[in-house]
This record gives C-alpha cells, sequence and structure tokens, in this order.
C-alpha cells in the first residue's frame, strides 16, 4: 500500500488535475473495457471488474506516475483462443477461465520481478515482436467480423456467411457496424481524446432512434449485472489447466512487452526511472487482483494512458479517481450500457486492431535487414495459421534461433591497410586493400564458445589458405572477443599445434584481461612470450616486420 499513499499524499496542488483527468478517463476505460471484453468472448461485465481491480492494485504498487492499466486488444487474441474453445458457450465459464488465466499471469509476472528476471523480455526483438503484434491484429480482425456486419457468432466468418444466406441479411447491424468503424478511424486524427465514446454514444443514439433493435438485426449489450464483484478463487476442470497455464504464461510475456515499453516512454518523458523488476511486479498485481476479482488479464494500453496524460494526470490518483466513478456506475447505474449495439462494439475492436498493424516498422526491417522481415512475417503467419498461443511460443523459439544463429555464424574478416586510411580494414570490403607479407590478420567478430568454435578455426585455416605468399605468422585480433569457453579454448590449442607444424606462429593481438586470465587457468598460454600477445594489432604488426627484418638481416 506504501505507493497507494505516496500519490494520495503527493502534491496537493496536483488534485484538482488529477481529479479532471480520472473523469475523462473513465470516458475511455468503460468502453474500452466492455469491447476488449466481448471480443475475448467474455461477458461485458468481466472488462469492467477488470478494469475496476486493475486501477486500484496499479496506483498501490505500480512506479509509474501516469500509466493505465485495463483490458487490451493484445491480449483478446489469446483469450479468445482458451475461451471459446473450453467454455462451450457458458459465460460463467467463460469468466472463471479468463480470471485463471489473469491469475496464472499475474503470479508469473510477480515471481518473475522478484526473482529479477525483468530483462527476459529482451527476448523479443523488434521485428518478432513487430510480427507477432501484426499476427494478432490480424487474428483480432478475422474474429471481429461477423460481430462487425451483425452475424451469428460461428467459427468463421465464412460460417457466419453462410448461415445468414438464407435469411434476411441484417443490413441495419451491419451498416451500423461499418459506419461506426469509418467514423472510429476519421476521429483517429483526434486522438488521445476519447473519440471511442463519441462513436459509440452517436451508435447507441442512432439505435434508440429505430426503435426495435432486435427487428431491425442489431444486437445490443444488455443490462450489466448490478453492483461489485465479490472477490474468489476461479476454480478450474482439470482438463483446463494446460491451456489456462500456456494462455496465463503467453499472456505474461505479452502483457509485460507492452506495459514495459509503455513505462520507459513515459518515465523517459517525466525524467523518472522506472525499475523493470518493480514494474513486472506491478503488473503482475495488477493482474492478480484482475482474476480474483472475477476479471480477465489487463495490461497498459497506448490508447488509454494518453487519455489520462492530455488530461493532464500527474499521479496515479488518476487511476484511483476513474476506478471511483466504474464503482459507482456498476452500483448505481448496471442498466446504462444496455443499449449499446454489438457491431459498434466490434467497430471499436477492429480499429484498435488495425493501429496494431505497423507496416511502416515492417518497411523499415526490410530495407535495413531483409533476413529479420521474413521472420517477421513468419512469426505473423505463425500467429494467424496456428493460433496467439502457437505463435507466441513460435515467436520465442524464433527469437532464441536468432540469437543463437547471429552467435554460431558471426562475422570474420582479413584485415589489410588501404591506402588514405590509417589502422587495418575489412579486405572483403576494401578491394583496394593489401596484406603484410608472412602476415594474416584475422579478426573474429563476436565471443568465442562451443557452437562456433570450429566455425573459427575453418574460417582462420582458410584465412591462411587464402593469403598470396608463404604465412610465417596468424595473428587473431581479438578486441571483439569478450568471452571464451573450456571448448573453444581447446579448440585454440588444436589451432596452434596444427599452425606449428606448418611453422607458423599463432597470436593473439588485443586480448581482453578476463579472456586472457581464462586461457592462462586453461594452460594454452603457458610458455606464450609477449611476442605472441600484443596488445595492440599495430603492435602485431610491428612484432611481426622486426621478426622478418632480422630473418632477412
Amino acid at each position: 500500500m506504501a505507493g497507494l499513499l505516496r500519490w494520495l499524499r503527493g502534491p496537493q496542488a496536483g488534485w484538482p488535475q488529477d481529479l479532471g483527468a480520472g473523469l475523462a478517463l473513465t470516458a475511455v476505460i468503460v468502453p474500452a473495457g466492455v469491447a476488449y471484453a466481448v471480443a475475448s468472448g467474455l461477458p461485458a461485465i468481466c472488462g469492467l471488474y477488470a478494469t475496476l481491480a486493475a486501477l486500484l492494485a496499479y496506483a498501490a504498487v505500480g512506479p509509474s506516475r501516469v500509466l493505465v492499466l485495463g483490458p487490451d486488444s493484445a491480449l483478446a487474441a489469446l483469450l479468445l483462443g482458451v475461451v471459446l474453445p473450453l467454455s462451450g458457450g457458458d459465460p460463467q465459464r467463460a469468466m472463471l477461465l479468463a480470471a485463471a488465466v489473469a491469475v496464472v499471469a499475474g503470479a508469473l509476472c510477480v515471481a518473475a520481478g522478484l526473482a529479477r528476471l525483468g530483462f527476459v523480455v529482451e527476448l523479443l526483438s523488434t521485428p518478432i515482436r513487430c510480427g507477432y503484434l501484426n499476427g494478432i491484429a490480424l487474428s483480432l480482425l478475422l474474429s471481429q467480423l461477423a460481430a462487425l456486419l451483425a452475424l451469428p457468432a460461428t467459427p468463421s466468418i465464412w460460417a457466419a456467411l453462410r448461415q445468414a444466406a438464407p435469411t434476411a441479411w441484417p443490413l441495419a447491424g451491419a451498416l451500423l457496424g461499418l459506419a461506426s468503424l469509418a467514423a472510429r478511424l476519421l476521429l483517429k486524427r483526434f486522438q488521445p481524446w476519447p473519440t471511442m465514446l463519441v462513436v459509440l454514444v452517436a451508435a447507441t443514439t442512432v439505435t434508440a432512434l429505430i426503435g426495435d433493435a432486435g427487428h431491425a438485426g442489431i444486437p445490443l449489450l444488455g443490462t450489466l449485472p448490478p453492483g461489485l464483484p465479490r472477490p474468489g478463487w476461479p476454480g478450474l476442470h482439470g482438463s483446463d489447466v494446460l491451456p489456462v497455464l500456456g494462455t496465463g504464461l503467453a499472456v505474461a510475456v505479452v502483457a509485460f512487452a507492452d506495459t514495459s515499453v509503455l513505462s520507459r516512454t513515459y518515465a523517459a518523458r517525466s525524467g523518472q526511472v522506472v525499475d523493470p523488476n518493480r514494474e513486472l511486479v506491478a503488473l503482475g498485481v495488477a493482474n492478480l487482483a484482475a482474476g480474483l476479482w472475477q476479471g480477465m488479464p489487463v495490461s497498459a494500453s497506448a490508447s488509454r494512458t494518453p487519455v489520462a496524460q492530455a488530461a493532464g494526470a500527474r499521479t496515479q490518483r488518476t487511476g484511483v479517481v476513474a476506478a471511483a466513478v466504474v464503482a459507482l456506475l456498476l452500483w448505481l447505474a448496471p442498466g446504462l450500457l444496455a443499449h449499446l449495439p454489438l457491431p459498434a462494439l466490434a467497430a471499436v475492436v477492429v480499429a484498435s486492431a488495425l493501429t496494431l498493424i505497423d507496416a511502416a516498422t515492417l518497411r523499415r526491417i526490410r530495407r535495413v535487414q531483409p533476413g529479420e522481415f521474413w521472420l517477421a512475417m513468419a512469426c505473423s503467419a505463425g500467429v494467424v495459421v496456428l493460433g496467439p498461443l502457437q505463435g507466441i511460443v513460435l515467436a520465442v523459439l524464433a527469437a532464441l534461433l536468432a540469437v543463437l544463429w547471429a552467435a554460431w555464424r558471426p562475422h570474420s574478416a582479413v584485415l589489410g591497410q588501404v591506402p588514405g586510411l590509417a589502422g587495418f580494414h575489412d579486405c572483403a570490403r576494401h578491394p583496394e586493400a593489401h596484406t603484410l607479407p608472412g602476415l594474416v590478420l584475422f579478426r573474429w567478430d563476436a565471443p568465442l564458445f562451443f557452437a562456433n568454435a570450429e566455425w573459427f578455426q575453418a574460417h582462420a585455416l582458410a584465412a591462411v589458405a587464402a593469403a598470396p605468399g608463404p604465412v610465417q605468422r596468424l595473428v587473431i585480433t581479438a578486441e571483439p572477443v569478450t568471452s571464451i569457453d573450456i571448448t573453444a579454448a581447446d579448440m585454440l590449442q588444436a589451432l596452434d599445434a596444427q599452425l606449428q607444424a606448418q611453422g607458423i606462429t599463432l597470436a593473439l593481438a588485443a586480448l581482453k584481461g578476463p579472456v586472457k586470465d581464462r586461457l592462462r587457468r586453461h594452460g594454452l598460454l603457458d610458455g606464450w612470450g609477449d611476442e605472441r600477445l600484443p596488445r595492440t594489432v599495430d603492435e602485431a604488426v610491428a612484432l611481426h616486420r622486426l621478426g622478418a627484418h632480422a630473418a632477412g638481416g
């Protein structure tokens, strides 16, 4: 509770701004919570329960002054993948499943934060995160097309179209959904103001003017259950445990990735430093609270936090005010949203899904590194074809493989002198470069370990074989080698013996202290003089020239 007390006791001059920002924030979090709950296959009330719990929990322990947590579009597709097949159309069972996922995600985040594992999110590189979110956006868009067109809920949009074909097409509902989508997209320029609320109020007004919405083919949200949620532990069937655990892990990774990026962004703007491990714990506590209050998983959102900041939010008192307004809505006016048309809610979700698609980043990735572009596309395809849960597993595996590949097959170069340029440069990039007779300068741009040891040896020997004349000395310019393991040290020992048999001396230039210490403990450097361990590349070249001059003299 220390965090909550800190915000409540904050600068008294900021109370009016936080109060106004909290009221403005309510205009976004209520429709967003309802929309993302429905998009996740859950009763609408589930989103409001989660919003209420997350706001209060994060205000109590969250490190960011203005970050706003709640249901999010990036999590909707993940939840839909477990709720839809396991709930069997039972709304109460769907709520239990969502709450259980939130509890699992929260527990994992708290445990990871306490273990100081906040760095794990760095495994999701920009291409992989971009590809994953693009896939989530496409999955979410496809899942909402039927609701957008006021078609019956079916496993796919094509099934919904076939089912609606023999009967009258719900034209009024479809037009309302498409018009709401167009309005939401057109009003994007007025962000961060609550344009979502404007669209939903307008759609509700149109529905009221039509009269009999059901006869016109416009499904409505209906009255929400009155009162506040009762905290409780979500029970599960035995067959639900593995899917819920897997989805909870996926939710934890995605939620922390989004929350971490937003938290750092807003902290930098205000000159605040945020500990990622503390942020991870706060996110976990918010998800635990949401799950125990019959809610759904929560994350930070790029749509809610800017509203709070633009409205003048200074502390987490803004979230407390917004939570109080949501509680009053549930307690005093649960029927306020009864006439909200579901096609308009779907339009809000589809518009949010479209904003997740980051074509600009994809173009930049393709321009800078085409290989990573195809990695991003593979992640997107994995999410759409295999599903969000399998997609995030694929994304993490792809990230690990990308890291391993970069370390397994790093760049290496033979160095030479370029006329007019100081130092020594990659001969492959400078065809005009020339090497010194009898000397091969071989640079290895990575740590040396078991996975790339043989690759190093093969390339070093190939550099010697490609030399234009007899070689007396192979110098490894080892400054980029930041670490070495015993397998690589054994390889260097074997390489040294192989070169000595050919009359070639192996030297390690600019070797870092910790790497040199490890090689001494290994025994490789036993009997090596300073001439084989030059401190710089220039010193290695000077020693070679001195030796060549002595031999020639």
